[in-house]
């Protein structure tokens, strides 16, 4: 049977954002092909897309993919409601052998073939980007407009940017070449060689709950572009975003005349730990990993069969030491903590700050005035219950919410949390940010017999306002924290010159993504796809960026095969 979509078909529709996506990742500049604003999908979007979702509440998600010994289901989401979705359960016996057999005909499309197929892949999601909002808010209990962006156009961006990013690594190699080597007065050697890029084997993706597929579509995107077929393991509790994803994805493979076991979805009951024995089978060659640091190490250290691609827990720094935009300094921090409850990666734990206090355009600030004006500053962002909710979404699992009630427990409330009832939701649980004092002098954390508790990730709406002796002191706890825990971003105000050249010091010699005084609408727990690398790769919050040459490059190895001319 002919494909219903062609390769000249899939050129013709999707070239021109591949070489502009190309063209944006060296420039580094600004540049989105799926917007961001509601109402740029149509006037009847939102209400076709909740209408979408709906339908699949109670339902059997069907995908048709060999190896389906039973299903589950067990999803409750963040705001309350349960979602009663089953999803096919997998037998690794069979469905991986199946996943592989597709691997030839995928490998004989080439680099351009395999892009405009992952494009389409990527259109399609994104005309559904309402639908796939509500999956994504009531997996994740983020709010619906951060849904929206976060797990629609801003994921869809990422994995449009890993496509580029395989492509360009791909093709860096030519198709093919002439080799003559001159032999004196005999005839030369006369050589025609391919090379041919070649999958590493089966992907596994490891998804997470809080941002199902903004983590994960960079991995699947690299994977499949560069030839490989990805099975993708959802987080238990985020499942219905990933599964709509996989059934995207199966559906263009199969119209575009590629074997759709090529993407297939690894759904696992409670308590089954699905990911730890796929993760060691011989077909998994790669694995991207998004979540706790325990199980991100115990993947590096035993899936020694895979190339391992893990984002983990690290703990988030901004040094405080002087600022020529007060109000805005307070204004910016006051909305990175509160973002999304702090369930990000990237949100901001540790606020450095010098107990003499801080130089600013409003005049000198001591430290407990400085915690007291941002507590002020939250306060006022979350002031009105409805509005908050906005910012805030809701706890995405329980173990949130014991970390804010025992954040009492680690020094002296100078903001408490506050619990927010949904307008909405009634059932979600939604709590406002605590912020902490802690005593940063040098004993409580240079080898201290006893670890302080800043030093740990304390992951959603926790911070701690830490009093440091110094502005080079807290550039030191900065080194030392980044060094042994990682962090995925770090920010800076001061307007000393020499202050800011040791921040950035310390953020290069320790592999740490570094905002330096940002006031206005451009946050420190925020990255623009196509600008922004999402992590480093140099310390121990991740052991890749989102995305570079090194995350792509390593899915796959080039082939050469020599004959004579």
């Amino acid at each position: 049977m002919a494909a219903a979509l062609s390769a000249q078909q899939l050129s013709e529709k999707h070239r021109s954002t591949l070489d502009q996506a190309l063209e944006t990742i060296h420039t580094r500049a600004y540049w989105s092909p799926h917007p961001e604003h509601p109402k740029a999908y149509g006037d009847s979007a939102a209400g076709d897309g909740k209408a979408a979702f709906e339908a699949l509440l109670g339902s059997r998600f069907q995908l048709d993919q060999p190896g389906t010994d039973g299903w589950v289901d067990g999803e409750v989401s963040p705001y309350g409601i349960e979602l009663g979705v089953e999803y096919p359960h997998p037998d690794p016996e069979m469905l991986l052998p199946a996943m592989r057999a597709g691997m030839g005909t995928w490998r004989r499309a080439g680099a351009e073939g395999r892009a405009m197929v992952c494009l389409e892949i990527l259109a399609r999601i994104s005309a559904r980007t309402h639908e796939f909002a509500h999956a994504v808010m009531h997996t994740s209990g983020q709010a619906f407009m951060m849904a929206l962006q976060a797990g629609g156009p801003h994921a869809q961006d990422r994995g449009l940017e890993a496509v580029a990013y395989a492509y360009a690594e791909q093709v860096r190699t030519p198709q093919t070449a002439e080799w003559s080597k001159p032999q004196g007065k005999r005839d030369p050697v006369n050589l025609t060689k391919t090379f041919t890029p070649v999958g590493r084997g089966v992907s596994l993706l490891i998804g997470c709950n809080t941002f199902p597929t903004w983590n994960g579509y960079p991995g699947l995107f690299a994977s499949l572009a560069t030839g490989n077929p990805v099975l993708v393991k959802p987080h238990p509790r985020a499942v219905l975003p990933l599964a709509m994803t996989v059934a995207a994805a199966r559906e263009v493979l199969a119209e575009a005349g590629f074997d759709p076991n090529l993407v297939a979805l690894a759904a696992e009951g409670p308590g089954e730990g699905l990911a730890k024995r796929l993760a060691t089978r011989p077909e998994i060659r790669i694995i991207d990993y998004t979540g706790s640091s325990a199980f991100g190490d115990w993947l590096e250290e035993n899936a020694v069969q895979a190339q391992v691609f893990t984002e983990k827990a690290g703990v988030n720094t901004v040094v405080v030491e002087s600022t020529d935009d007060y109000r805005g300094m307070l204004s910016n921090l006051a909305f990175s903590l509160s973002l999304y409850s702090g369930q990000m990666c990237t949100t901001p734990q540790n606020l450095l700050i010098p107990r003499d206090g801080i130089a600013t355009d409003a005049g000198h600030k001591g430290y407990d005035e400085v915690v007291s004006d941002l507590a002020g500053a939250v306060d006022r962002l979350l002031s009105d219950d409805a509005k908050a909710t906005a910012f805030l979404g809701a706890m995405v699992n329980p173990q949130v919410k014991e970390r804010i009630e025992a954040a009492a427990e680690q020094g002296e409330v100078a903001l408490a949390s506050r619990s927010i009832t949904h307008p909405e939701f009634p059932g979600a649980t939604v709590r406002t940010p605590v912020l902490v004092k802690a005593d940063g002098a040098r004993k409580q954390w240079d080898g201290a017999d006893t670890e302080a508790p800043y030093l740990s990730e304390c992951f959603g709406p926790v911070a701690f306002a830490v009093a440091v002796d110094s502005a080079a002191d807290a550039v030191d706890l900065l080194r030392h924290t980044v060094h042994s825990r990682g962090a995925m971003t770090v920010g800076a105000y001061t307007v000393s010159k020499e202050v800011e050249r040791m921040v950035e010091d310390a953020c290069l010699d320790e592999c740490a993504q570094l905002s330096l005084n940002l006031t206005g609408g451009v946050y420190v727990n925020q990255t623009a796809a196509f600008s922004d690398f999402h992590g480093s790769g140099g310390n121990p919050a991740a052991n890749a960026a989102l995305c570079d040459g090194a995350f792509v490059a390593n899915r796959f190895r080039t082939v050469e095969v020599r004959r004579p001319a």
